[in-house]
């Protein structure tokens, strides 16, 4: 079981950015206008972070890196195929007791400093303890599966890093799910991967052995 240790400082820290484009260029290119100015850049914290996303004022769920709130994009089609995917994995998971399936507000703290919320998590059984489920509102540990769905303001620099972030913390599967090409590329590093198209199936590799799903199944969003 892998869990996540301390000991990767933040970026910002170290190495402060001089100007606002070294700061989205740090975060990955996102643009500007998911970047929040409250907290100031640069100083948000955890607290900051539950506080917007427990909030039932909040505009839209954040990840807390390198000091700052970052909003997640999704739209609906995202938001649909997201669903389809926790619908088919908690279908084949639950009944195997395999472990536990996480909706896009599931907080997960991969290093101190750094809390990534995938649009969707498999944590292997064992990994969230009932002590944790309710002591811990942002536990210290990766997901075994992270699955993140492309949308129109997430850049290629801001999946690689998420990428390089997830495995470096113990993520041992990750699929990136294209709604505009309809393909999943599926990564067993962050830079080994393979992609599926629509007359391919995607399978759960060696982190869920034996779950098998048509990727045209995920785009048929009228079904």
């Amino acid at each position: 079981m892998a869990t996540v240790t301390a000991g990767r400082r933040s970026p910002l820290i170290e190495d402060r950015p001089e100007t606002v484009a070294d700061l989205l260029r740090r975060l990955g290119n996102v643009p500007a206008h998911r970047v929040r100015l409250h907290p100031t850049p640069g100083t948000a914290t955890e607290k900051d972070l539950i506080r917007n996303n427990e909030s039932k004022f909040k505009s839209a769920i954040c990840e807390l890196v390198d000091g700052c709130l970052v909003e997640k994009p999704m739209g609906w089609e995202e938001a649909a195929i997201a669903g389809l995917i926790i619908h088919f994995l908690i279908a084949f998971v639950r009944p195997r007791k395999l472990g536990t399936v996480l909706p896009p507000d599931g907080m997960l703290r991969l290093v101190p400093g750094l809390v990534r919320v995938p649009d969707v998590s498999f944590l292997a059984r064992g990994k969230l303890t009932r002590s944790k489920r309710g002591g811990q509102r942002v536990p210290s540990v990766a997901a075994d599966l992270a699955v993140e769905v492309i949308s129109k303001s997430n850049t290629q620099a801001e999946i690689a890093r998420k990428l390089d972030e997830y495995f470096a913390a113990g993520t041992r599967l990750a699929w990136v799910v294209d709604p505009k090409t309809q393909t999943v590329r599926v990564h067993t590093s962050p830079r080994e991967s393979v992609v599926l198209g629509l007359d391919d199936t995607l399978d759960g590799g060696d982190v869920l052995p034996g779950f098998r799903l048509p990727v045209q199944d995920l785009f048929d969003l009228e079904d």
